[in-house]
């Protein structure tokens, strides 16, 4: 810094330091008002509860032959340090949707872009102050977590001795980075208009299928930074490291028979060499993550407005039309059937678009080919999650609840029409395949349509309620629909 005469300072020297005490400003600003408003929503309340009631589950009994980690069809005998492990592994992989359809479907998915992206404030800084929040939300679940971990590990009858400090330690390290990253990754979603909707849903179920596979698909790598670092949810030295130098059955998810117990040093793997550094790693990358999301942010675009010049070209066409009204025309069809009027109305609004349509129809040619129960009717499913969530968004908005609300049947009478509507897609679509399973003499195929359209449409209509959004359904669908098609 340069002083001039008189005591000055620089007006250029005085410029940046004006732009760094805005940008800490925005930060601040961003950070307040988005913790703000998660505090302010009820979600928030039932994050902190889920954690508790899910380590009760994630953790089994004594005598329990079932366990949520399995190490070679044996589970590891339950110690402090286990215990953390445990809570984070499973927080590190399968939660990780979870807290990705929180984020994204909290009360902070709309944010007031018409007024902030008017302004001088720095993107960087508004995309760190809402990534600071979101990272304080899920480090608060991740601390109701440890508290559940913690009267579990002091109730808990096959634990031999309590120690806290080894529950923290394995539950933070593992889960922790996991949580940022995914945190920052919404932050870099957001940043870019194609993947503020479904691209971005289907790029979080990509990485979440790939760091569940990295480890598997490296497991010749040697223990060391490289391998910790390839492995995001941070599993794999803490369960491998005290095994033997061999290929290893790793299974995480809960169900799996387990054939007695095996002791595992988990504490030798959380500092084994290259493991804490990988984290920190991961950690760093997270923050570079956020800053790029500032950097290429784009702004967001008004869709499906005419312009003023075609707006008055269809003023003088309407005001040229003219109505020849019948007043005595006898009234339509489904009018004199209201409830079957609504499920037909709700029918057409799920399979809108020429190319959903077109997919439609490929779907059920292909039907007449392949088996249905292991690839048409995946298809089929797959193609209705997009119908399903879209029409479920519309029709949930508050304003067109309200609307809905002074009908004669009514917003409920509109959600039952919606899953017949949906269930009726899924027969329609694999009717072919159903139609030449019943004149072989099985109704498997129809069983199977009923059940799957029905459920898909169940959780469509419910999670939409909830949300008010696509994306939360679409997300569990899409996660539901790769177990099934994986099982």
């Amino acid at each position: 810094m340069r002083a001039e005469r008189g005591g000055g300072i620089d007006p250029r020297d005085a410029g940046r330091i004006g732009m760094s005490g805005t940008a800490l400003g925005v930060v601040r600003s961003a950070f307040a008002t988005s913790l703000a408003r998660y505090s302010r929503s009820w979600g928030i309340w039932a994050l902190m509860l889920l954690a508790p009631i899910a380590a009760r589950l994630w953790i089994g009994g004594k005598g329990d032959a079932h366990a949520t980690i399995a190490i070679n069809d044996k589970a590891p005998l339950m110690t402090s340090a286990m215990l953390g492990v445990s809570l984070g592994v499973v927080v590190s992989t399968l939660l990780l949707p979870i807290a990705f359809v929180y984020l994204r479907s909290s009360v902070t998915r709309r944010q007031p872009w018409q007024v902030e992206e008017t302004t001088a404030a720095p993107r960087v800084a508004i995309t760190a102050g809402r990534f600071l929040a979101d990272i304080v939300v899920m480090l608060a679940a991740l601390l109701a977590l440890t508290m559940a971990g913690g009267v579990i590990g002091v109730i808990a009858e096959s634990l031999r001795g309590f120690h806290p400090l080894d529950l923290i330690f394995g539950l933070w390290v593992i889960a922790g980075p996991a949580l940022i990253v995914v945190a920052a990754f919404r932050s870099v979603c957001d940043a870019l208009p194609g993947t503020r909707r479904a691209l971005g849903e289907i790029l979080c179920l990509a990485l979440w299928v790939t760091v569940l596979a990295a480890p598997a698909a490296n497991t010749g790598t040697q223990p060391g930074f490289v391998a910790s670092l390839e492995d995001m949810a941070g599993f794999t030295a803490p369960l491998t490291a005290s095994l033997p130098a061999r290929p290893h059955d790793v299974r995480i998810g809960g169900g799996p028979a387990t054939n007695g117990v095996i002791a595992l040093d988990v504490t030798a793997g959380l500092m084994s060499d290259g493991y804490l550094a990988s984290r920190l790693v991961w950690v760093g990358i997270a923050l570079a993550m956020v800053l790029v999301a500032g950097v290429v942010y784009r702004p967001h675009r008004l869709r499906n407005r005419p312009g003023i010049l075609k707006q008055r070209r269809w003023s003088a066409r309407a005001s040229s039309i003219r109505l020849d009204i019948d007043i005595m025309a006898a009234p339509a069809r489904l009018v004199l059937h209201p409830f079957l009027g609504l499920v037909v109305a709700e029918f057409r609004l799920i399979g809108s678009g020429h190319l959903w349509r077109a997919a439609a129809v490929l779907v059920a040619i292909a039907g007449t080919v392949v088996d249905y129960r292991y690839a048409a009717s995946p298809a089929v499913l797959l193609l209705l999650i997009f119908g399903l969530t879209a029409q479920a968004a519309r029709a949930e908005q508050p304003r067109l609840i309200h609307l809905t609300s002074t009908t004669m049947l009514g917003v409920w009478a509109r959600r039952m029409a919606f899953v017949l509507a949906g269930t009726g897609w899924v027969v329609v679509i694999g009717l072919p395949a159903i139609a030449r399973a019943l004149v072989s003499g099985s109704a498997g195929p129809l069983h199977l349509a009923l059940s799957t359209g029905a459920a898909a449409a169940l959780v469509a209509a419910v999670l939409a309620s909830v949300t008010r959004s696509a994306f939360a359904p679409r997300l569990m669908l899409l996660l539901a629909w790769y177990v099934w098609l994986s099982t």
